[in-house]
């Protein structure tokens, strides 16, 4: 059976420490491949720069992507992602603080398949993480990814 990896693109350290707890919380324990930010995300997924010569082949199952991230922001990364026949099909989580409208609008019009905004309580942050989890990772039937 294929290992199940999660990308989390993620700025915030407290943010990632937050899901990384809630899914571990969840004994969701999958591997977690943390971006710090969209050059990152991207050379992860297209196996360049400090990723150069991974097997772009091995991708992940789901991508939990925040908006608001340095160099290249999220909307952009969703973007790209979606331009490329490698990764056009991975399902795409935005997992962002922004409440703002045109970010839903723009993020579903490039091609994401949720939008879900981080809670600020804990116990909430938890139970959204799980229910992300269960649906992805367990429910979901993805598409055949790298083949």
């Amino acid at each position: 059976m294929e290992e199940k990896i999660i990308l989390l693109v993620e700025d915030n350290p407290d943010d990632v420490e937050l899901t990384i707890r809630a899914l571990t919380k969840n004994n969701i324990l999958n591997r977690m491949i943390v971006a710090r930010d969209g050059v990152e995300a991207l050379d992860y997924l297209f196996g360049t720069g400090a990723h150069a010569g991974r097997n772009v082949k091995e991708l992940p199952i789901v991508i939990l992507l925040d908006l608001k991230l340095p160099r290249i922001d999220g909307l952009e990364v969703l973007k790209r992602i979606r331009q490329n026949e490698i990764t056009r099909l991975i399902p795409v989580v935005i997992l962002t603080s922004s409440a703002e409208e045109n970010d839903k609008i723009n993020g579903y019009k490039l091609g994401a398949n949720s939008y879900v905004r981080k809670p600020v309580q804990f116990d909430q942050f938890v139970q959204a993480i799980k229910q992300l989890g269960l649906y992805w990772l367990i429910w979901n039937e993805p598409p055949p990814l790298g083949r």
